[in-house]
């Protein structure tokens, strides 16, 4: 089944002193980009984020958003430095006794002396952080996956589609390449009948003109390598591996045959089918920009 480059994922995990918030978005990309945004204390996770997106995704723009708010204060420990206190308060006591000044000593005034608080932070224990923010960044892939398959559905559809499309066309080249030649023939025939008047035409010399204007403009080659090409599309459209680079290298194939059987006919109606391939083959080749 082919996916999509472009989709968008989103997972919320409740914990008990958090909750963590994952949201997973993608566009078109020649390779595999990946940019995670992590708060300060989920730095040390970004690696593993990178690798969990990797099993998912192989080609694509890809930014993962995390956020994660606090349901619990739990993480920071204020206690009192005693000993630092201590010796501020004897400080001041000597100040008040030896100086003339009024003792007016209060808590806001020794709050805010340096060091009378220490200020710890709870040791976090990584590998549990790590864990429950990679499962909710895979609950957030998943998401994230199943919209690009959906999409990917759709494209494949629209793209089998076009393909019986551009083979009508192709049959309509093949039936219509040896009218052409046909219609040459008579053209010639009169136009040498018209020229000679009352002598005789060198049916010969038709015959040879005409054979060598077949040459000139047959496309058997080029029709029959176009169908293969069809065949080789919808084998990729079903497949389950990535098909994207494949794509883009088999619509250069198919624009070559085109394009040949464009400078060769010489016929109004298939140099209008060429165009109308041609416009087709573009739509196609803008819907392969969407497949990983």
């Amino acid at each position: 089944m082919i996916k999509s480059m472009t989709g968008y994922g989103r997972a919320v995990g409740v914990f008990a002193d958090k909750q963590i918030t994952v949201e997973v978005r993608s566009v078109n990309n020649r390779y595999l980009d990946c940019t995670v945004k992590l708060p300060r204390l989920y730095a040390f996770c970004e690696d593993a984020v990178k690798q969990t997106v990797k099993q998912f995704v192989t080609r694509g723009k890809v930014d993962v958003f995390v956020t994660v708010n606090l349901t619990q204060s739990n993480d920071v420990h204020i206690a009192l430095n005693r000993p630092v206190l201590e010796g501020y308060l004897a400080a001041l006591r000597t100040i008040a006794e030896g100086y003339p000044v009024r003792d007016d000593v209060s808590v806001s005034t020794l709050s805010r002396l340096p060091d009378v608080f220490t200020v710890e932070k709870t040791e976090q224990d990584e590998d549990l952080l790590k864990e429950q923010l990679l499962g909710v960044v895979d609950e957030a892939l998943h998401g994230y996956d199943a919209m690009r398959s959906a999409e990917g559905e759709a494209l494949a559809r629209d793209l089998s589609a076009k393909a019986d499309g551009i083979l009508k066309r192709v049959a309509f080249v093949e039936e219509r390449s040896p009218r052409s030649v046909q219609e040459y023939r008579e053209k010639l025939y009169a136009k040498m009948q018209e020229v000679l008047a009352s002598s005789a035409v060198d049916e010969a010399r038709i015959l040879t003109e005409a054979a060598i204007f077949a040459d000139k403009v047959a496309v058997d080659e080029e029709t029959v390598r176009l169908r293969s090409h069809m065949d080789q599309l919808r084998t990729m459209l079903s497949a389950s591996e990535p098909i994207g680079r494949k794509l883009d290298f088999l619509m250069q194939e198919i624009n070559r045959e085109t394009n040949t059987i464009g400078s060769k006919c010489s016929d109004l109606e298939i140099a209008r089918t060429v165009v109308d391939l041609k416009a087709e083959l573009e739509k196609i080749r803008e819907q392969i920009q969407n497949i990983e």
